[in-house]
């Protein structure tokens, strides 16, 4: 307390100094218009700039809660687009199944690790089985296909990535309803193959590749990507084409978990069936 007395007796002109061009200052601004009219609106914006910074920092530090809480709701806006369509759908047909309508629900998850360097990728996510979460479901993104549930614990599941040369999706060129396969060849993380296109199919540069429904794990007409080259060898049955994938794994944050009620009732029938065969 003595410094700081004795620090204010040592500078008590320039304190005595600052205190009366202070007390000129608002003298002038308070008895002059022009002077307290630019007063006012230079503090006006220099206190919206602090708190427009200050409001920009807020909404910085809340993008993690807002990503979040728009996967969620984009998890529950596809569930009900789902619904919707296939209402649309059976009501075309004059009948409708209530199963069929409610085949898919969708669970938002965080990706919490994902690789990408590697010839066999995987993702892991931060819901697993007391979210309902179980092996042989469907993640997609909002761009589009991203793998398929390997196994889970109580909090987290491990995706199988489409970036990954053990996995296959069943798929569809688009336009022509031809059927294939998309499997990733180890190389450039951005770019898959599409197989199994026999000659006759006319594939075309800007074709979207689409999901085919047929596994019951993924939905009807996700996408896939987009067909970048197309090439014939003289000696092959099938057309070599590079698709580019749609969504970019290097940037994958959230997904959602495609939940099928259907799919243990197929596989089972699918398993009596080929048993009955033998």
């Amino acid at each position: 307390m003595e410094r700081l007395l004795n620090f204010i007796y040592e500078y008590r002109a320039f304190f005595t100094f600052l205190f009366l061009e202070l007390l000129c200052a608002w003298l002038i601004i308070e008895n002059n218009q022009y002077q307290s009219t630019k007063y006012f609106n230079s503090s006006n914006r220099l206190a919206a700039n602090i708190l427009g910074f200050s409001q920009g920092t807020r909404e910085y530090f809340s993008l993690r809660t807002i990503n979040e809480n728009l996967a969620y709701e984009n998890a529950r806006l596809r569930t009900e687009l789902e619904k919707r369509n296939q209402l649309i759908g059976d009501s075309i047909r004059t009948h409708i199944d209530s199963a069929r309508i409610n085949q898919f629900e969708y669970v938002s998850a965080k990706v919490v690790a994902n690789s990408t360097n590697l010839y066999k990728n995987f993702i892991t996510i931060n819901k697993g089985s007391a979210d309902g979460i179980a092996p042989g479901m469907a993640a997609v993104s909002d761009a589009g296909a991203v793998g398929k549930v390997k196994s889970v614990s109580e909090h987290y599941a491990v995706l199988i990535s489409l970036l990954n040369v053990d996995e296959q999706v069943s798929s569809v060129i688009k336009r022509t309803n031809q059927l294939g396969s998309v499997r990733w060849d180890g190389l450039n993380m951005r770019y898959s193959n599409l197989l199994f296109i026999p000659r006759h199919a006319q594939p075309v540069i800007g074709d979207s590749v689409v999901t085919s429904g047929f596994n019951a794990v993924f939905p009807e007409g996700i996408l896939v990507g987009i067909i970048r080259e197309v090439n014939l060898k003289e000696e092959t049955p099938f057309w070599d084409i590079k698709v580019e994938l749609s969504q970019d794994f290097g940037r994958l944050a959230f997904v959602e978990v495609v939940k099928s009620r259907l799919k243990s009732e197929k596989d089972s029938l699918e398993h009596i069936t080929m048993g009955d065969t033998k």
